[in-house]
């Protein structure tokens, strides 16, 4: 959330620099909510001070100035009330509207706007026509979509032998690489998570359709940033226990209300979906450093598997709603002949902190700050297996397993 004193304040700048992210976002009806609540509170304070001044008068008061006491009472009860259902109003039209983008973020009002930061590999090149994984998988076994769907629904896929092998050697190679090598402490949380926990990362309440709500009133989370970030919520850290780095191997789960249409081939897009979460908690002028090495984090996983990718600074119009500046990670799949986002990696400055009330104390006698969070997909286990599929398969319909899977993987290729 950002502070009220920088919305009221940059509200007009926001609105003409980036109008495809705050057009519409209730920016503006903050500005008119704010101007009301500052009128009406000049207003109560005045009805006071005159209630105050007539109370002070000593003796008897006169009939008139009874009167206006009586009067006063009235007119300060209507206006304490006034006043509370425009901070309720205002409280809630705050809860809505995104993070302001950085300074480096490209303008624009869509994907196709991401402007291209950096490519890595070469994608291969076939000397036969490259299959989409959604035909490789069922011809070799291992994607049931048949069956996900028989079981639970459209966007289900049942993972058979190979393909439910593969998806487990895709999860531990990742966290021992984030853990080993990139200095992250793994975190296996909940697959459930309070409203609390969800308000804080900015699922709630903007994006509440597209969560999956039990009867208790918990959330299946959809993605390991929510208990991931929010640990530390309502806590007061040390400085020099930052930065810290989770990573966690979750399940994840989301109604995806509104991709209707979308994706709705393969595995790209489902409810219900692995994935190895990395999150930082940092100092404020640590934070765009650490979203660089946050990022090489998950661009590590698809050098070693040895699938080309490309980073995508992502537009003003298309970044998450937590985000102040985010790279999307896609990979080459040739089955499709496209790009496609493998990892989205995002520094969210205070805002996350500021919702879930996160911060740090420089010293024993400092103000608490709030921290800045980040956050990345390092990486989602379907896609990165679609990748692979994609980008390894033979002429015969087998897969070769990249070498650096092998060992985890317990063999080096799949057959039908």
């Amino acid at each position: 959330m950002l502070p009220r004193e920088f919305l009221r304040e940059n509200a007009e700048r926001l609105l003409s620099e980036a109008p495809e992210r705050f057009g519409g976002s209730g920016l503006e009806r903050f500005v008119e909510l704010d101007a009301t609540r500052r009128e009406n509170i000049t207003r109560l304070e005045e009805k006071r001070r005159r209630r105050n001044e007539l109370a002070a008068i000593k003796g008897r008061p006169d009939p008139e100035k009874l009167a206006e006491m009586k009067a006063l009472k009235e007119e300060i009860r209507a206006l304490e009330e006034e006043a509370d259902r425009g901070d309720a109003e205002l409280a809630s039209v705050e809860t809505r509207i995104p993070n302001a983008p950085h300074a480096s973020v490209p303008h624009g009002e869509r994907e196709e706007d991401n402007v291209v930061a950096r490519t890595w590999g070469e994608p291969r090149r076939f000397d036969f026509e490259p299959a989409a994984h959604w035909d490789l998988g069922p011809a070799l076994g291992i994607l049931d979509f048949e069956r996900g769907a028989k079981l639970a629904g459209a966007r289900f896929t049942v993972l058979k032998g190979a393909g439910a092998g593969l998806s487990r050697a895709l999860a531990s190679f990742m966290l021992d690489l984030h853990t080993r090598e990139h200095g992250y402490t793994e975190i296996n949380p909940p697959s459930l998570a309070n409203a609390d926990s969800l308000f804080g990362t900015g699922q709630l309440p903007k994006f509440e359709e597209d969560l999956f709500r039990t009867r208790e009133g918990l959330y299946l989370i959809p993605t390991a940033e929510v208990p991931l970030t929010s640990m530390h919520r309502d806590e007061i850290l040390p400085a020099e226990a930052l930065p810290i780095r989770y990573t966690g191997f979750t399940p994840c789960f989301r109604a995806e209300a509104g991709a209707a249409g979308r994706d709705t081939r393969g595995i790209i897009r489902q409810h219900q979906f692995e994935k190895v979460e990395i999150v930082m908690l940092t100092r404020p002028e640590d934070s765009y450093q650490a979203l660089e090495t946050l990022t090489g984090h998950a661009e590590k996983v698809l050098q070693l598997l040895s699938l080309p990718y490309r980073v995508m600074s992502v537009c003003t119009g298309d970044i998450g709603f937590s985000s102040a500046k985010s790279y999307d990670i896609e990979a080459w799949l040739p089955g499709q002949n496209l790009y496609r986002e493998i990892s989205s990696c995002s520094n969210c400055e205070s805002f996350q902190a500021r919702r879930a009330n996160i911060r740090f104390r420089r010293g024993p006698a400092e103000k608490p700050e709030f921290v800045h969070t980040l956050n990345g997909s390092g990486l989602p286990l379907g896609r990165t297996l679609v990748a692979i599929l994609e980008n390894y398969q033979r002429a015969d319909g087998s897969v070769e397993v990249p070498e650096a899977l092998q060992a985890y993987f317990g063999g080096s290729e799949i057959r039908a």
